[in-house]
């Protein structure tokens, strides 16, 4: 069985060499050679190919578009042997006013990483400690100074630099990035216009088309590699929005958010992500398209964010036992398995159990179609799409509202039941708050993000993380359960409301008192 890992193409400083240390080159085992028939006066010409003799001349006009770009970020705070508190806490604190515990101390601050005095091998010393630092790619697309790359180059850092073909060195600040899809747009102030690239067609690209890639791959800047489009709209699981171009052009870790070229001289795809074992070119690499990478620059140039549409379904797959209880003739499309409250989907007319097989008059043939055509809609149009409900196509009209950005969906749809009185911060199940409470994929119902001290919540056992899946005798999809449930059993006089709690595979009803 083979084992193979997903590999963004950043590499942080110093670059380590793959395990062994060496090189490997690989030899062609031999040359297939044929007897070549003498010419005729019959023998017609051979048709002419569309192949390059060179890439000489696309590399020569695009390689000062191409840039390196280096992203630090501050180190964190040197370790001390005694507590921030200032107490004099520690691990000796049991020594009080003790020559031992003097000594103890001492012996592990000369143990510490960066003292003076620890053996050698025992770490840098502090005037070694560097920032910490990323090398990866970009390209020029404004003679202004806006440089398009990968987010995962920029993520985090205090201070980005662009160097230059002419090694002429410049800072740049970041003036938007969009995880969902790896993309970030900088800004240099340059003393004299910048050679630049044009985007062009990634959809008009073929299977078997000719690519050039230049780069940094490793830090070693000016890199052209040339393959060609191995496969198209690939899913990797990176994120919702994954349409991947795949390319056997050499991408190596350095060569991220640099330019994928057609023989136009047209940028076609940023370089993304790369598969293998080491985290070396095995020819498998990926590329963001064009036709999803330019209109988000354009964003991000515009207003330094992008904005997506949201219908506010969540969707699964239709395996083929799905397809075969629904009636459907072929597993295809995303069936809903629930809406959210006084969502688009909702005010439409979408219900839970409805299989979505069409959006604007194109098929939908899972999920991953879905979201992404939802994403590219602009708030405030209207889509048609078609369901399948009870065997039957249902055509429905929808009006796009606004993807908000998780933070601020959290903070929007939170909610306190009983006023704040007891004690408790509800929000919404999403798909950060399952990875940061580690919540199965199918739990359902109402996450408890806090908890008051002292509080009528925190006193009968609720804790961050929890979720709250039956509130009186309804389900609970979302806070807002919750709430109507408390306020029903004030109103029916009673002084507790019977909540039923979710704590990773254990389930326990909880009279929580109403106070």
């Amino acid at each position: 069985m083979v084992n193979s890992l997903l590999f963004r193409t950043l590499e942080p400083l110093p670059v380590r060499p793959a395990r062994g240390g060496a090189l490997g080159l690989a030899l062609a085992a031999g040359l297939l050679l044929a007897p070549v028939a003498p010419a005729t006066a019959q023998t017609s010409a051979a048709p002419p190919r569309d192949l390059p003799a060179s890439f000489a001349d696309l590399a020569t006009s695009k390689l000062p578009s191409v840039v390196t770009i280096t992203a630090s970020s501050a180190p964190p705070p040197a370790q001390t042997a005694q507590s921030d508190s200032g107490d004099g806490a520690g691990p000796f604190s049991i020594l009080p006013d003790s020559p031992l515990r003097d000594f103890m101390e001492d012996l592990l601050r000369r143990q510490m990483p960066g003292h003076q005095g620890a053996p050698e091998g025992g770490g840098p010393h502090p005037e070694q400690r560097g920032p910490g630092m990323s090398l990866g790619s970009g390209f020029i697309i404004d003679p202004a100074g806006y440089v398009v790359t990968n987010n995962h180059v920029v993520e985090g850092a205090d201070k980005v630099e662009i160097t230059l073909t002419d090694k002429r060195k410049l800072s740049a600040k970041i003036v938007g990035t969009d995880p969902k899809t790896d993309l970030a747009l900088l800004k240099v102030e340059p003393d004299r216009p910048l050679p630049t690239v044009a985007w062009g067609d990634s959809d008009g690209m073929r299977v078997g088309d000719w690519v050039v890639a230049i780069g940094n791959p490793f830090g070693l800047g000016g890199t052209v590699t040339a393959g060609i489009i191995s496969a198209r709209a690939r899913d990797l699981g990176a994120g919702p929005y994954d349409d991947f171009l795949q390319t056997d052009a050499a991408i190596n870790r350095g060569n991220s958010g640099g330019p994928m070229f057609n023989l136009k001289d047209e940028v076609i795809g940023v370089n993304s992500a790369i598969y293998s074992q080491s985290g070396g070119n095995i020819g498998i690499g990926f590329a963001i398209p064009s036709a999803l990478a330019g209109p988000i620059i354009a964003e991000l140039r515009e207003k330094g964010r992008v904005t997506r549409g949201y219908l506010g379904v969540s969707i699964q797959p239709v395996g083929p036992d799905i397809a075969t209880a629904l009636d459907l003739k072929q597993p295809t499309g995303a069936l809903v398995a629930n809406v959210s409250k006084n969502s688009p989907a909702s005010k439409a007319g979408v219900a839970s159990g409805d299989v979505v097989t069409e959006y604007n008059g194109k098929p939908i043939k899972g999920p991953h179609d879905l979201t992404r055509m939802v994403a590219q809609s602009k708030p405030g149009d209207t889509a048609r799409i078609m369901v399948q409900r009870d065997g039957k196509p249902v055509p429905l009209e929808v009006r796009i509202a606004e993807l908000q950005p998780p933070q601020q969906q959290a903070q929007a749809q939170q909610q306190k039941p009983g006023d704040g009185q007891l004690g408790l911060t509800l929000a919404p199940m999403t798909p950060e708050l399952r990875k940061e409470f580690s919540l199965d994929a199918d739990t359902t119902g109402a996450v408890v993000v806090q908890v008051a001290p002292n509080s009528p919540a925190a006193r009968s056992g609720f804790q961050p993380g929890d979720v709250i899946t039956r509130a009186g005798q309804q389900a609970v999809a979302d806070p807002g359960d919750v709430s109507k449930a408390v306020d029903e059993a004030r109103k029916a006089n009673r002084d507790r409301v019977l909540l039923l709690r979710r704590r990773e595979d254990n389930a326990l009803f909880v009279p929580l008192p109403l106070g």
